[in-house]
């Protein structure tokens, strides 16, 4: 893809030509797979690069946290909601010591996501067919992982019910988020509190070549979840923490 390196490099993140050699197939794999089913409204080129690739990546920078669990050596993550695979995806090429899962409720993208995995020759990555509140009460999921990452169109409150079930003790909860996200923040107290979670950092960031901001809540998991949570579905959203 034009302009990969440049971003890469804009964003601090090692690069090396098998690596975006992968994006590049990974990106037309998308393209291509999205004329029969509905992964992405996002599909020219240079517009997919900043607000799929950049975007999933730029944790890497905005969040020292991230970084510092990178360096500590094996490092777990499940990116809960995946879809078309971001934040996952470009992360595992990006960083491929880290041992990734990626979690979707519907089996087409999973299918999907397996032909991926098996494309770019992806070792150390599962993807895994689920709906997020189930798969947080599978022993070998909960409290399975340092990092839990997602992309999800969520309140905070939901999102956390969603996902700090997954989270280690000690482990990190990172939310990409969108705008000002300040009241979310403030309505979301009582529920990190319940889950076991408590607010570390809220970074903005902007995407490299664009006026696009990120935002990004990063919630330690400071106890267990306890057992009650997350509800079903339906109790989760109709009445958040």
């Amino acid at each position: 893809m034009e302009n990969l390196s440049t971003i890469l490099e804009k964003l601090n993140i090692p690069s090396n030509d098998t690596a975006e050699t992968r994006l590049d197939k990974y990106y037309h794999m998308v393209v291509e797979k999205n004329k029969v089913m509905n992964l992405t409204a996002i599909t020219e080129e240079h517009e997919f690069l900043i607000k799929h690739f950049a975007d999933s990546l730029s944790v890497y920078s905005a969040v020292p946290l991230f970084k510092e669990k990178l360096s500590s050596g094996k490092c777990t993550l499940i990116d809960v909601g995946t879809g078309a695979g971001f934040p996952g995806i470009p992360l595992k090429i990006m960083f491929p010591e880290i041992k990734v899962t990626l979690l979707d409720s519907l089996q087409k993208r999973v299918n999907f996501l397996n032909e991926v995995i098996a494309e770019l020759g992806l070792e150390g990555i599962t993807a895994i067919h689920n709906r997020a509140e189930d798969g947080a009460r599978d022993p070998k999921l909960r409290d399975g992982f340092d990092l839990v990452v997602s992309r999800a169109v969520a309140s905070l409150p939901v999102l956390s019910e969603y996902c700090l079930p997954y989270v280690k003790p000690g482990g990190l909860l990172i939310a990409y988020k969108s705008g000002d996200i300040k009241e979310e923040l403030e309505g979301a107290s009582h529920a990190l509190k319940v889950l076991g979670g408590k607010l570390c950092d809220s970074p903005i960031f902007m995407l490299p070549d664009s006026d696009i901001s990120r935002s990004f809540v990063v919630v330690k998991k400071s106890k267990p979840t306890p057992k009650a949570y997350p509800r079903k579905a339906g109790a989760i959203k109709k009445e958040p923490l």
